[in-house]
């Protein structure tokens, strides 16, 4: 009773000492016009979330990048949206959100199939490690409400990734209630990563992320990311995935936005 007494005054201590302004709030919704579909309550609720967010995460800036409160906001907006109706406590396993002012270049080393080792490097939008950091490129994220109807969206992108990694490894299934849970989740899932594998090494267009296909849980992060902001595309493309989607973070963006699922 008490630690619960304790988090309850934590939180209202938060919400009055890191309440959003009211300009700072709507130009945020303004760059972010996906988010603006939302309900009211929904929208209200954000807000409250956006300040515990803030309250418990360190922001970082690389490089010579200077976080400005306009930019923590935008990050908090976007990473709470997927757990507007699950539970903020899915991110206490870290603190630190890194940001650069562009894409980061990364050394990477893999294994192919027939066991050789090749070391090249990549470029990262972001980056979610175990444990913490998040690292976020400005640049990706203060695109996003522009790429937006292509369904891209870094900050979903990663935080989806700090989700799936709750019970200690990426591998498309985030913590469920049950085995027989999971096992429906895969029995969606799996198959629309496969064809989303095929359509990419067909050189086939997709209407999803290609990158999708890359691994099992980029394609849970890049279908979370339509999910959220072009719900139109992963109906038109999954719809069984966003079903899956839909009853998981217990939100309905095609609803919000007068779309009909199939």
């Amino acid at each position: 009773m008490l630690s619960r007494w304790w988090r309850k005054q934590r939180d209202a201590r938060a919400l009055r000492q890191r309440a959003i302004p009211d300009e700072l709030w709507l130009d945020t919704l303004r760059r972010h016009p996906f988010l603006t579909l939302r309900p009211l309550d929904d929208l209200l609720k954000l807000r409250s979330l956006c300040a515990l967010f803030l309250d418990r995460k360190e922001f970082t800036g690389a490089d010579g990048l200077e976080v400005t409160d306009e930019m923590a906001v935008a990050v908090a907006a976007q990473a709470c949206l997927p757990v507007l109706h699950l539970d903020l406590a899915a991110y206490d396993g870290f603190v630190g959100i890194v940001m650069h002012p562009g894409e980061v270049v990364a050394q990477r080393e893999w294994i192919d199939e027939d066991g050789i080792c090749h070391q090249g490097e990549e470029e990262l939008a972001g980056e979610a490690m175990p444990g913490g950091p998040v690292m976020l490129a400005w640049s990706e994220v203060d695109a996003g409400g522009e790429l937006a109807a292509s369904g891209y969206n870094v900050v979903i992108h990663e935080f989806v990734h700090v989700l799936d990694m709750l019970d200690g490894e990426a591998d498309g299934v985030p913590p469920l209630p049950a085995r027989a849970d999971r096992a429906q989740w895969l029995a969606v899932i799996e198959p629309a990563f496969e064809r989303l594998r095929q359509q990419v090494e067909a050189d086939e267009d997709t209407m999803l992320d290609p990158y999708g296909a890359s691994a099992i849980e980029e394609f849970f992060s890049v279908a979370s990311e339509a999910f959220f902001v072009a719900p139109d595309l992963l109906i038109a493309t999954e719809p069984a995935v966003y079903r899956l989607l839909r009853d998981y973070f217990r939100q309905d963006p095609a609803r919000y936005a007068g779309i009909r699922p199939r």
